[in-house]
C-alpha cells in the first residue's frame, strides 16, 4: 500500500468502530469518500494542525456531512486531536457530533443538510478572491444532493466568477438513502450538465489514489475555471457485503456483522 491507500484504511476502520459504538452509521457513505478524503489530506490539502486559524489555509467543506465520522478519522490522523477521542463519536457530550461539525478542529463549518455545502464554499471562495487570497477551497459533494437547487445555483455563481480557487469533488457512488440515484432522479448525463454550468470537468476511479492525486496536481483543471472531479465510486467500498447496497447507507455495523467487516477491512493490504 502506498500512504494514502493506508491513510484510506484507517479512515475505513476508524469509522466502523466509531460507528458501531456510537450507534451512529451512515457507514456506507463514509466508505465510499474515504480514498477522496485519504488523498486531500495526505499533502493535497494546505491545512496545518497547529495553525487551524491561518488565513491562508486552504478550505475543506464536506457537504455530504452525513459522512462525518470519515472526516474526523482523517482529522485525527493529520493530528488536529488526539485519536482516541475518535471513540466518543455520537456520544452524549462529544464534540464529534453524528454530522460534520464546526466545533471539532480542522473543520471549518457544520454540515449535513445537503444542498448547503456547496454555496458555502463558493462564497469562502468568492471571499478569497475579494482579498487576493492564494487559499483554495475544497467540496465534496453526494451525488444526491445534485437533485437540490441550490447546489446549481452556487454552480452557476461560482463560473460567473471565474472562481478558478474553487474545487468541487462529487462522491458518485449512485446510490441515495432509500433508493439508487437514477430511481430517485437521475442525473446523466451528469459530466455535459456541469460543462454546461461552464465548469471544467474531469472524471476519474474516486478509489484510486494515484489518479486522485494527480487530478490534484492539475488544479485549477482550466484557467479562469472552477474544476469539478466527478470520482466515480462504490457504496461501502472495503466491505464486500456493504458495496452497492441502500441497506448500508443507514444500517449500524454491530454483532457479527462488525466482526465481519473489521476482519474484511483488516485483511485490505
Amino acid at each position: 500500500m502506498n500512504p494514502t491507500q493506508e491513510l484510506a484504511k484507517r479512515i475505513r476502520v476508524h469509522a466502523l468502530q466509531m460507528t458501531s459504538k456510537g450507534g451512529g452509521s451512515h457507514i456506507g457513505a463514509i466508505f465510499s469518500c474515504a480514498d477522496i478524503l485519504a488523498a486531500l489530506y495526505d499533502g493535497v490539502l494546505k491545512v496545518d494542525p497547529t495553525k487551524t486559524n491561518d488565513p491562508g489555509r486552504d478550505r475543506f467543506v464536506l457537504s455530504k456531512g452525513h459522512a462525518g465520522a470519515g472526516l474526523y478519522a482523517a482529522l485525527a490522523e493529520q493530528g488536529f486531536f488526539p485519536v482516541e477521542k475518535l471513540l466518543t463519536h455520537y456520544q452524549n457530550g462529544s464534540e464529534l457530533c453524528g454530522h460534520a461539525s464546526h466545533e471539532v478542529p480542522g473543520i471549518e463549518v457544520s454540515t449535513g443538510a445537503l444542498g448547503h455545502g456547496l454555496p458555502m464554499a463558493a462564497g469562502m471562495a468568492y471571499a478569497g478572491r475579494l482579498k487576493s487570497s492564494s487559499h483554495r477551497v475544497f467540496c465534496l459533494l453526494s451525488d444526491g444532493e445534485c437533485d437540490e437547487g441550490s447546489t446549481w445555483e452556487a454552480a452557476l455563481f461560482a463560473a460567473h466568477h471565474g472562481l478558478s480557487n474553487l474545487v468541487v469533488i462529487v462522491d458518485y457512488n449512485r446510490i441515495q438513502g432509500l433508493a439508487p440515484v437514477s430511481e430517485v432522479v437521475e442525473l446523466e448525463p451528469f459530466a455535459d450538465k456541469w460543462t454546461a454550468f461552464r465548469w471544467s470537468v474531469r472524471e476519474e476511479n474516486g478509489h484510486d489514489s494515484e489518479a486522485l492525486h494527480r487530478c490534484f496536481r492539475d488544479i485549477p483543471f482550466e484557467v479562469g475555471k472552477p474544476s469539478c472531479l466527478i470520482a466515480h465510486t462504490t457504496k461501502g467500498k472495503g466491505v464486500s457485503f456493504m458495496e452497492n447496497t441502500v441497506l448500508w447507507h443507514y444500517r449500524i455495523p454491530q454483532g457479527d456483522e462488525f466482526v465481519a467487516a473489521l476482519a474484511e477491512l483488516e485483511e485490505r493490504s
